[in-house]
């Protein structure tokens, strides 16, 4: 049998070989049980889905399981992005959610992701729990017996939009958007974001295009990832109308993607430390700052130059999540492009860095590069970069007995400082550079992590890298 287990963002399958009916109802059995075993069920589940192929059939089928089991259901009258549904977790006061999604992965993926009581992603003792009663079921057999039909509860459809949208408005300043008078071009990548930007963005008062913004699972033949090499038709947009912003959203909204006014692409690891200034400068606010280990240090030093602290998390959003809900962190993000702010739910949110986005362009009256560069100037400036090196058959091994031990005294002419291993092998270098070697979880490679002053510097630290792990 498939083994199910869940990643940093749940369990992820492709449909008909793993991801079926079958599978499907198991697991929401697993979180079923769960829930019962911790006194959570009374409570209900919120039960969500995206665009993908059968997501709104499968979201069925997991409504009756948990309905069977006398656990009320709160089922999404249509495709709804992941920070929606979390949202609706708090706002309803559910015992937790599920959410049918794989993200950014290719169509032939789906997803089930369960998101706890508090709102945000499952940590690791969560998802092993689950795990550990889907392989109970599976050896007793027992995955189709529910309880007696008097049992059975009730299973609700709920709209959660104009809650979500009130909330983001008191987050956001419409009225700085309004009295700015943005042009703006949004990409939903033809995803469950579909309708979210653009019809807040127009209540605010600015003028907005779409593209891609019709239900397709296929996603156009593309990846509904927002990447710099994915959003060449948002750029052309953007710099074509003359636009001050291109938004754009993953294929369930939690990651966000931007494009400035003259067409560049801002990576998370620009557009993070720009939120974080425009936070505590614009709009007063204070707090600790996360960022997992692979996310710029430009946070870092704006962070200090207020006295602020800094946690450093492994990577997925999940650890984010956690010094959101339970440190009272002022902004958590990820260079994946996943973020949220003190007084949201703890689960990243691309409906809502987009908004800021376009709140931080009406309220300083310049582009984000503009912006970026203030930044630099004040300090330092920063270029970071991932490189993906594949390691064929028994090499992967033999590179993760090399991190075991390594500790060089320099890299690329610059000393070693110092060693974090908090996820994988971080080398911390002279001059404020940084070097992140992982290991992917899923596939035959290493992630090498880079972050310096110019890119001329990441190349050589990069090839530094290699030469020492001999790849």
């Amino acid at each position: 049998m498939q083994k199910i287990s869940f990643g940093t963002d749940g369990w992820r399958g492709i449909l008909a070989e793993d991801f079926t009916f079958d599978n499907v109802r198991l697991v929401a059995r697993a979180v079923a049980d769960y829930m019962l075993d911790h006194d959570l069920a009374a409570r209900g589940v919120v039960v969500g889905y995206d665009n993908r192929f059968f997501s709104g059939r499968f979201a069925s089928a997991i409504a009756g399981v948990f309905a069977g089991l006398g656990i009320p259901v709160l089922l999404t009258g249509r495709s709804t992005p992941t920070p929606v549904v979390a949202f609706a977790v708090k706002r309803h006061n559910a015992g937790g959610a599920v959410m049918l999604t794989a993200s950014h992965n290719p169509p032939e993926y789906n997803g089930f992701k369960f998101i706890p009581e508090h709102a945000g992603p499952a940590l690791p003792h969560v998802t092993a729990e689950i795990e550990e009663n889907i392989n109970k079921l599976r050896q007793e057999g027992t995955v189709g017996e529910i309880r007696p039909p008097a049992a059975k509860a009730a299973v609700t459809r709920i709209i959660p939009y104009a809650a979500y949208s009130r909330h983001l408005a008191r987050l956001v300043d419409m009225d700085a958007i309004e009295k700015a008078g943005l042009q703006v071009v949004v990409d939903p990548m033809y995803g469950a974001g579909i309708g979210y930007l653009e019809n807040l963005l127009m209540q605010a008062g600015a003028s907005v295009e779409a593209i891609h913004n019709v239900p397709d699972p296929l996603f156009g033949g593309g990846l509904p990832e927002p990447t710099g090499k994915t959003l060449s038709l948002l750029r052309e947009k953007v710099v074509k109308e003359g636009a001050h912003l291109g938004l754009a959203l993953d294929g369930d909204a939690d990651r966000f993607g931007i494009i400035d006014a003259g067409g560049e692409f801002i990576t998370p690891n620009q557009f993070l430390p720009i939120l974080l200034y425009h936070l505590l400068t614009v709009k007063g606010l204070r707090g600790p700052v996360a960022r997992t280990v692979a996310t710029t240090h430009l946070l870092d030093r704006i962070a200090g130059s207020f006295d602020l602290p800094v946690e450093e998390t492994p990577v997925g959003f999940k650890y984010i999540s956690q010094c959101l809900a339970e440190r009272g962190a002022l902004l958590g993000g990820e260079e994946s492009g996943g973020l949220s702010v003190q007084g949201h739910v703890p689960e990243k949110d691309g409906i809502l860095a987009g908004l800021l986005a376009a709140e931080i362009v009406a309220v300083h009256g310049r582009s984000l590069t503009g912006l970026l560069e203030r930044l630099f100037s004040e300090y330092g400036r920063s270029c970071s970069e991932r490189l993906d090196v594949r390691t064929p058959g028994t090499e992967k091994e033999r590179v993760m007995e090399v991190l075991k031990n390594l500790r060089p005294a320099d890299l690329a002419g610059r000393r070693v400082l110092g060693r974090v291993d908090v996820d994988g092998v971080k080398l911390l270098l002279e001059g404020g550079a940084w070097v992140l070697i992982r290991a992917s979880g899923t596939e035959p490679l290493f992630r090498i992590y880079t972050e310096a002053g110019t890119p001329e510097e990441i190349k050589e630290l990069q090839t530094s890298v290699k030469t020492v792990l001999n790849l």
